[in-house]
């Protein structure tokens, strides 16, 4: 059940019953003036009443305090799990990113690390920003291509590289 209708619903249940204690210590201390409370037998009764509902006064307040904090104070977990979440996953493409570039020779990582900061970046950047020949480089992204790691896409005269899987 969501958290803010089970913070309604201890809400609304806890209005009731305070309701209904606020009648029962009315009626009893009606009862005790009616008595006169002295050392009386009834009045030990009554008392001992009062002390049960004060009891349960307590236990109401804390079931209002439970439903008020689920409607209105929850919303920052809901948050705090999605972003746990997505820093978990953002470490987990990091640590699968690392294990594949350890299988790799240097200029592929190079290219890939490249590629990596620069999703859809063009052959010939690439080859700026790696600091390859376009023969070398050519070579390189061959071979990523048959490893299955990148994906040209045609793009005017050169071609965007890709990751096929998102790191």
């Amino acid at each position: 059940m969501n958290n803010k209708k089970l913070g309604i619903i201890f809400l609304a249940i806890s209005i009731i019953i305070a309701f209904i204690i606020i009648q029962l210590i009315g009626s009893l201390n009606t009862q005790a003036k009616d008595i006169g409370c002295f050392n009386n037998e009834g009045c030990i009764e009554v008392e001992s009443s009062l002390s049960a509902v004060h009891l349960a006064f307590g236990l109401i307040g804390f079931i209002f305090a439970l439903g008020f904090y689920l409607i209105f104070f929850t919303k920052g977990e809901d948050a705090i799990v999605k972003t746990l979440e997505e820093n978990k996953n953002k470490s987990l493409t990091e640590e699968k990113f690392s294990l594949i570039l350890k299988g790799l020779d240097d200029f592929e990582k190079k290219v890939m690390k490249a590629i990596k900061e620069q999703d859809g970046i063009t052959q010939s950047t690439l080859r700026i920003r790696t600091d390859m020949s376009k023969a070398k480089l050519s070579y390189v992204i061959n071979d990523l291509e048959k490893k299955d790691l990148v994906r040209r896409v045609k793009k005017g005269k050169t071609f965007a590289i890709f990751l096929k899987e998102a790191f």
